[in-house]
């Protein structure tokens, strides 16, 4: 039973006993689940997830009812419900995600806001707390108005573009209703974010194509290297056309035509920079978008974790819902039609990428985030010919058998070490594979097909709680 109820957790935190004396060691996960996706704590649990008891689960619930109303501010919402495994008294308290944020740790002289970041529930810097607190008064970044009159700026990108994409003119009016000025004629940080002159210091964008598979010196690595910054839709077209210069479009001859196989689908990289631009935190000083090129694929990175908390690996793309961290901009990118509906940006990337000649599974577009930001990463579909000639034929089978005899060999490893359910990082630590996307295509996807492994919550695929074990034969 416990171990079901942790799957269906959002997030989880244990405690063996409650903490009365320095109730800080836990109530600092209730403001981080306040602030964040929600989350349970479980008392009378350990760490490793083994039921301890508690002595007396009433005097326990008492105590955190009122620990949590002297303490946490606004008092968030939460249920305790008195468990029983193994014949032992647990307490799970349920935190609800808060519309008030953000909510506060405030007792022995100090009032902080906490946030999940992995595991554990760490202090929220600065901009994540004003980020909290625009979300707690339904306010956004892009809706706030500044000090800065339209009259003094030009929108000439954007009253062209718009006119070029939609067949419409961009009416004075538009400014008003689009969100991108008050009344007044005062600009919103959204309209800041569309003059033709840089007046968000933080609306900048880095590129650069690296020599090889990884990061090295800027000045002995990089083939080559820009920075843009400015108008939104002038970064999404610098973006754009940084990777499609340092991509290639290669082509193989059909008896009547040639079929052309681009490195990547235009429309998955426009989609992926869309979404950095129109999601990203710009409340983040001096931060920016990064576009990292390497031979084998594309990493867009831009500040700023997934709005409301949680990480993208922990949903299912094809059903997230979406929330805009910056409507204003969301909502004009749409009408400029560079979006589809709210909130299919993902699978378009994924969809986009599967039409391109040469693709296979292994291809697939990855996405991950942190607390801090957000990236896509897109494969380079024709990495894998790249260098291959007829003379190397002999020398790749060899090759290749050697690698095929070596994956079976750790896959066997792999089903001997899940005779008890393991994590997919135990896993990929067991046989010293680092890459993720490497040990999901080599190991954890064919043992997976096979019926060899199993998950233990296969209801819940993407839980970080997934462990996965080893299916015995009858």
């Amino acid at each position: 039973m416990i171990e079901q109820l942790i799957a269906e957790a959002t997030e989880c935190d244990f405690k063996v006993a409650l903490e009365t004396k320095k109730p800080k060691s836990w109530l600092k996960s209730v403001s981080a689940f306040s602030n964040g996706i929600g989350g349970t704590l479980f008392f009378g649990v350990s760490d490793d997830r083994e039921p301890i008891g508690l002595s007396d689960v009433q005097k326990d619930a008492e105590a955190i009812s009122r620990l949590i109303k002297e303490r946490i501010t606004p008092l968030p919402q939460f249920i305790l419900k008195p468990l029983q495994e193994d014949g032992k008294n647990l307490l799970a308290l349920e935190v609800s995600p808060g519309r008030s944020t953000p909510y506060y740790y405030k007792a022995d002289g100090v009032m902080e806001a906490y946030i999940r970041v992995g595991n554990e529930s760490v202090i929220a810097p600065d901009y994540i707390v004003n980020e909290l607190i625009l979300k707690g008064t339904n306010q956004s970044f892009d809706t706030l108005t500044t000090d800065a009159v339209k009259k003094d700026y030009s929108f000439t990108l954007l009253e062209a573009t718009y006119l070029e994409r939609t067949g419409l003119r961009f009416e004075p009016s538009d400014y008003v209703s689009f969100g991108l000025t008050d009344k007044n004629g005062l600009l919103t940080n959204a309209g800041k974010l569309m003059t033709d002159q840089h007046t968000v210091y933080n609306s900048r964008m880095f590129c650069t194509r690296w020599n090889g598979l990884e990061k090295g010196s800027i000045f002995d690595d990089a083939l080559d290297d820009k920075e843009y910054e400015g108008n939104l839709i002038y970064l999404l077209n610098s973006g754009s056309e940084f990777i499609r210069n340092n991509s290639k479009v290669r082509f193989v001859k059909k008896a009547q035509y040639r079929v052309d196989k681009p490195d990547y689908a235009e429309r998955a990289v426009t989609e992926a920079l869309v979404n950095a631009l129109i999601h990203r935190d710009y409340i983040v000083l001096g931060s920016e978008i990064h576009i990292d090129m390497f031979d084998d694929r594309v990493e867009i990175t831009s500040p700023g974790g997934m709005f409301g908390g949680g990480s993208i690996q922990e949903y299912d793309i094809y059903s997230i819902r979406s929330m805009r961290r910056n409507p204003v901009i969301a909502d004009l990118f749409h009408r400029m039609k560079y979006m589809e509906r709210r909130g299919s940006g993902l699978r378009k990337i994924v969809s986009e990428t599967e039409k391109l000649p040469g693709y296979t599974e292994a291809y697939k577009p990855e996405f991950s985030s942190t607390a801090t930001d957000f990236r896509v990463i897109l494969k380079n579909v024709n990495y894998n010919m790249c260098g291959a000639s007829v003379h190397d034929a002999a020398h790749d089978t060899a090759h290749d058998a050697a690698h095929d005899t070596s994956v079976i060999s750790k896959q066997n490893l792999l089903l001997e070490f899940c005779a008890d359910p393991k994590s997919r990082d135990e896993m990929q630590a067991y046989i010293d594979v680092s890459s993720r996307s490497h040990f999901s295509k080599y190991y954890l996807k064919p043992l997976l097909s096979s019926g060899k492994l199993e998950m233990m919550f296969p209801d819940k695929p993407k839980s970080k709680n997934q462990k996965y074990t080893t299916v015995h034969s009858k």
